[in-house]
């Protein structure tokens, strides 16, 4: 099986901060038919994302919950099916395994499915989220991000904008 991984805030939604109530939270343009793209091509799709409000106590596990099964009927509703949402609670602190760029979500995610990492992609907007692919040993990454400034070990497959400039770019995948 191939797979992308997603990061959430920033790419499946808009990044305000902290965003835990379904209220505040506003798709990304062009995702719907990005992620529509990727499935009609067998790509499973998952959510990895780091939620350290939840750490931080700005908001609970279950506020975090509720929005998550809002986002996913959403989707279910635009004929998207995300496979699975994994999520690290934790401030960087905490030193856990599953803090992106740490690799425990994508292990996780392997061991339960079998995925070709070879075929795979990671889409994030931050630098923890190419070095998680690189991590993980995911080759493929789309980074999404105006800033020209950024240095990464291994250049990603892609530099996007936004949404729109991945789904005109999207013989890539």
């Amino acid at each position: 099986m191939k797979a992308v991984f997603l990061d959430r805030d920033g790419i499946i939604n808009k990044d305000f901060g902290y965003v835990y109530k379904i209220k505040d939270f506003v798709f990304m343009n062009g995702i719907f038919k990005l992620l529509q793209y990727l499935q009609n091509l067998n790509y499973k799709l998952f959510i990895v994302t780091n939620q350290s409000g939840i750490g931080r106590g700005y908001y609970s596990l279950s506020d975090f919950i509720i929005l998550n099964n809002w986002m996913l009927k959403e989707f279910q509703k635009n004929g998207i099916i995300i496979d699975s949402v994994h999520y690290c609670p934790h401030v960087t602190a905490d030193n856990c395994n599953c803090r992106k760029p740490k690799t425990k979500m994508i292990d996780d995610i392997c061991r339960i499915n079998r995925i070709d990492k070879t075929k795979s992609w990671v889409i994030g907007d931050k630098v923890s989220d190419i070095e998680l692919a690189n991590n993980s040993g995911i080759q493929n990454t789309v980074f999404v991000s105006n800033s020209l400034e950024i240095n990464f070990n291994k250049n990603p497959n892609l530099i996007a904008s936004d949404i729109n400039y991945i789904l005109k770019n999207k013989n890539i995948f």
